[in-house]
């Protein structure tokens, strides 16, 4: 039986309709509006595309976007002057700086400049630690999508059985707090992993990020279970034409699981959904107010 299809593309937009809502009642009952802004260092392709695409959302949602396009050989004096400008502009709630900075410049140091209140990424150590500990904080984007994802489509994860393969400080090891946050029983499986097919085929819910295009196939798969494809590889295909596949061979794995999420239009739009929903969650906070519901942690 072939498993259902986890819409990404189409949650992604059911939650940035709950954004522009929030955004309205915001606006109308309190004067305020929500700002994001985006630090872009250099001329990265990737991440000029993806800045374009945050700011047109962002403003789609009724928020204020401010963009900040620098030279690659920005100084990290000045990004740093930058980020503490943001940091006290009451109009900006969210700050976003955009990965991967240029060699030059320490992105620990940068990140960790940002106020922890307006680190939409979720990446500054505060927030790290926050979410580990369990308490209240940013979380990061991706995370919070397949969260957000799994919640709708079972209810209670209560009591299952998670694996989450990748160790990342952007996804696997934030999936594992917020899963653990579920009262799910957590393990965060990688390449050291001894019998990982073995560990992947105990899940009922898979979570794959770890950037190898197609890794896990059908077989290290639960009959039944949920797989969420964190992946978004460039591979070769037909004709010389490259063409996008996650971290699990989607064919083989949708033949066996309850359930899959599809690359792309999977997790990826839920990224920059999560990204809006944290900037609207880090304006209420800053103002004392009540967070929206069902955008949140």
């Amino acid at each position: 039986m072939a498993a259902s299809l986890i819409d990404g593309k189409a949650f992604a937009e059911r939650v940035r309709a709950k954004v522009a809502d929030h955004v309205t009642r915001l606006r109308e009952e309190h004067g305020l509006v929500p700002g994001l802004a985006v630090v872009l260092v250099g001329e990265d392709p990737a991440s000029q595309v993806y800045v374009r695409s945050k700011g047109k959302q962002t403003v789609e949602a009724g928020m204020a976007s401010f963009e900040h396009k620098l030279a690659a050989d920005t100084s990290e004096a000045e990004l740093l002057d930058l980020i503490a400008k943001l940091n006290a502009d009451t109009k900006v709630h969210g700050i976003l700086v955009q990965l991967p900075l240029p060699s030059h410049l320490n992105s620990d140091l940068v990140i960790n400049s940002i106020d922890p209140a307006k680190d939409v990424d979720g990446f500054h150590i505060s927030n790290v630690g926050l979410l580990g500990t369990g308490q209240k904080s940013m979380v990061p984007c991706t995370p919070l999508g397949c969260l957000m994802m799994l919640r709708d489509y079972h209810g209670s994860l209560s009591g299952m059985n998670a694996v989450v393969v990748g160790r990342s400080n952007i996804v696997g090891k934030p999936m594992a707090q917020l899963l653990l946050g579920e009262s799910c029983t957590v393990t965060i499986a990688h390449s050291r992993t001894r019998d990982l097919p073995e560990v992947c085929r105990r899940a009922d819910i898979l979570v794959a990020a770890v950037g190898r295009p197609q890794m896990i196939p059908g077989d290290w798969v639960k009959p039944g279970a949920t797989v969420i494809d964190v992946g978004i590889n460039r591979i070769e295909g037909e004709g010389g034409k490259t063409r996008l596949v996650g971290d699990v061979d989607f064919d083989s794995c949708a033949a066996v699981a309850g359930a899959i999420t599809p690359v792309p239009g999977g997790v990826g739009p839920m990224t920059i959904a999560c990204l809006l929903a944290n900037t609207v969650t880090a304006c209420c906070r800053a103002n004392g107010l009540a967070e929206p519901e069902g955008l949140t942690a």
